[in-house]
């Protein structure tokens, strides 16, 4: 398998702020790519922008940009464009969480805000960088979850639109694979990062290590970025060693290790 290398490509990473994607943001700068860094708080991008500029020295573009909003993120592909000329890989990994263990319960607005976010920004994003992956022969990654393959009762709503990702990822590689658009889906397991409602917040419930880090889903999208332009990885699950022991708990024998 050959791996292209990033030097000179331009990448747009949406939720760049934190978590996975300002983890991404900093891997894909440290592989050469020039980034785009994208997300609703202008004052943290910014920092995490310096600091990227000040480590690697790629180019590097500030777009604030609410994903929920078609003509905002109109503006990011515009902006970009109009920067550096070109696009060579979009990560869609804009999305918030909120539970629901009583549906009933849940307010309509953190329903709206998941849907809004983690769909509707997943759609208006491909939609506008589309046109210019095809020119480059670019690359389209989407932030999936392990909730997206397996039923998930305590948060079935943000589950329901990873789900709708993992089949709309798999629908535009289906369509665009013959355009010469690599796209890829990465689903990662539990990881600590600031998803979540300020009271349960994944980077708060568990110690460092504890979990997958956000640095472990950075390196499976450059891997998948890196496929040359006759290779696509369709799918990336990440997850602990111990998933399936997890998973199976109860099932396997008191000892199962080899003799």
């Amino acid at each position: 398998m050959t791996l292209r290398s990033l030097d000179g490509r331009v990448a747009i990473v949406t939720g760049a702020s934190s978590g996975i994607g300002q983890a991404t943001a900093y891997a894909l700068a440290r592989a050469g790519a020039s980034v785009v860094l994208s997300a609703r708080r202008e004052d943290v991008l910014s920092e995490i922008e310096q600091d990227i500029r000040d480590e690697t020295g790629v180019d590097t573009l500030v777009v604030p940009t609410d994903v929920r909003d078609h003509e905002a993120v109109e503006r990011l592909i515009e902006r970009t464009v109009e920067e550096f000329g070109r696009i060579d890989l979009l990560v869609n990994n804009a999305g918030v969480l909120r539970r629901d263990i009583a549906l009933e319960n849940m307010p309509i607005e953190d329903y709206e805000l998941m849907m809004g976010t983690n769909v509707d920004g997943m759609f208006y994003a491909t939609r506008a960088a589309l046109p210019h992956l095809r020119e480059s022969n670019g690359n389209l990654v989407f932030i999936g979850s392990d909730s997206g393959k397996h039923p998930d009762p305590g948060i079935a709503v943000y589950a329901a639109t990873k789900w709708w990702t993992r089949g709309f990822a798999h629908s535009i590689h289906a369509r665009e694979g013959r355009n010469g658009v690599g796209v890829t889906l990465v689903n990662p397991g539990d990881t600590r990062t600031e998803i979540g409602p300020p009271d349960s917040r994944m980077v708060d419930q568990y110690e460092e290590d504890e979990i997958l880090e956000a640095v472990e889903i950075a390196d499976a999208v450059v891997f998948a970025a890196r496929q040359d332009s006759s290779t696509t990885i369709s799918e990336i699950d990440v997850s602990g060693r111990d998933l399936m022991t997890d998973t199976y708990r109860g099932l396997l024998p008191e000892d199962s290790s080899a003799e």
